[in-house]
């Protein structure tokens, strides 16, 4: 395969890395920049340090194949990549605004090492006029530097998230200056999906907003779940009845505990505190944040009225990341909940796929049992909190003859009500 460009990615984190290695698997060659020396050397090896499916086979292909490197030097990607991409971490801070601090660190770097034409493209989600920013930096520490600046988000779903990079919906280019446009066409070329060229400020805002209504849907059905709840009618069949609406769609209806991870939680929040800086109160989304906080809290609620106490309970819990297919546990709500049972005073037994190792410092008391069956032993209530398709498929009766109790509440509605019952379980869902 004849490689198309020199890309440089500097962050290899998660956005970094899958986007590296899509890069690569389409003929790009690519240089991955972190700071950590660790993680560069254990990519080298081959050593994954996230769980993505399919991504671990991607990296050993395109690194045999010469194609995708790994290195600590941001200076020797500078000088081997026309196009630099800039995927740090952007984490919240305490008052909902983001924290800049390393693309800003990264886009000083970056200008030290500017000796011809580079064009720089925020990958990181960050907020708008964050790439004025990044241009007005760089050239404050080189005054010569012949660049571009770029935003280029990501709309990856940890889980299927090479599949949505190597097929993506579209893919926003935001541009100040008509010269990065061709390049980044050349880019994306490969991916065959539409290339949607914007303003600077537009593309950054895409993203926020993109991630906004997103989280708006999924508040907006746990609120149709207290409803349905307390009329006695079952929130599936409502999504399924508005999601058949084409304008409406039914990805993001489903009921469950709120949503988490590393994206939308931060997103809203940001989205919030950028509006408010813009002169505009966006209550919309903060009511959103608050039906998402109390999707949890009614949950627990749920569990606490069936047991009547917590303490000394035994409960079993099927699920620490925050969704399915990763081990992903940042601000995960199933990581809360836990949290919350084990402050209550509940004997928590848990199991998750692939997030165990990254739980158990968030969740010290609790204890990480090797079979998902194990949880069941003795427990009086069985909690899902994430949506594994694995667990559909657990010896259900034989869970039941391990447990204290039949109480079993799936805060993913992932089971088949009708079922559970047939084995045994008092089942408790979300929404029916």
């Amino acid at each position: 395969m004849a490689i198309l460009m020199n890309l440089a990615i500097v962050g290899s984190g998660y956005v970094g890395l899958v986007t590296g290695t899509c890069f690569a698997e389409v003929g790009h060659k690519v240089i991955c920049v972190d700071n950590d020396l660790k993680k560069v050397h254990q990519l080298q090896d081959g050593k994954i340090p996230i769980y993505e499916p399919g991504l671990e086979d991607l990296i050993k292909k395109n690194v045999a194949a010469g194609r995708l490197t790994f290195t600590s030097s941001i200076g020797d990607a500078v000088a081997a990549s026309k196009v630099i991409f800039i995927a740090v971490p952007t984490p919240p801070q305490p008052d909902g605004s983001v924290d800049l601090s390393f693309v800003e660190g990264v886009a000083r770097e970056i200008a030290i090492h500017i000796k011809e034409y580079r064009i720089v493209v925020d990958k990181s989600t960050v907020p708008v006029k964050t790439g004025e920013k990044v241009a007005q930096t760089i050239a404050r520490v080189n005054p010569g530097a012949d660049i571009d600046v770029v935003s280029n988000p990501e709309f990856l779903r940890e889980g299927s998230a090479v599949e949505d990079l190597m097929k993506p919906d579209r893919i926003v280019v935001g541009v100040s200056s008509e010269r990065a446009v061709a390049p980044m066409k050349e880019i994306y070329t490969p991916f065959n999906a539409p290339i949607m060229i914007t303003d600077l400020n537009s593309a950054e805002l895409i993203k926020h907003a993109a991630n906004s209504f997103l989280a708006l849907k999924i508040s907006y059905i746990n609120a149709v779940a207290a409803i349905c709840e307390a009329s006695g009618a079952n929130v599936e069949r409502v999504a399924d009845g508005m999601g058949a609406d084409k304008r409406i769609g039914r990805a993001f209806l489903n009921a469950g505990i709120g949503y988490g991870g590393s994206c939308f939680p931060k997103d809203i929040s940001a989205f919030i505190r950028i509006s408010r800086e813009l002169g505009y109160e966006f209550k919309l989304l903060e009511e959103v944040e608050r039906i998402n906080a109390n999707q949890k809290e009614r949950f627990v609620k749920k569990v606490r009225d069936a047991l009547w106490v917590l303490r000394q309970k035994k409960i079993g819990v099927l699920g620490l990341a925050f969704k399915g297919n990763t081990d992903d546990v940042r601000s995960s709500v199933a990581i809360s909940i836990v949290q919350q049972l084990l402050a209550e005073g509940a004997e928590v037994r848990a199991y998750d796929p692939q997030a165990m190792e990254k739980a158990k410092p968030l969740v010290p008391g609790a204890i990480m049992v090797e079979h998902p069956e194990d949880v069941a032993d003795n427990a009086d209530a069985l909690l899902i909190l994430t949506e594994w398709t694995d667990f559909k498929s657990l010896p259900w009766p034989a869970v039941r003859k391990r447990m204290l109790s039949p109480l079993l509440f799936d805060g993913r509605n992932l089971l088949n009500r009708e079922e559970m019952k047939a084995a045994g379980f008092q089942y408790t869902g979300i929404g029916h």
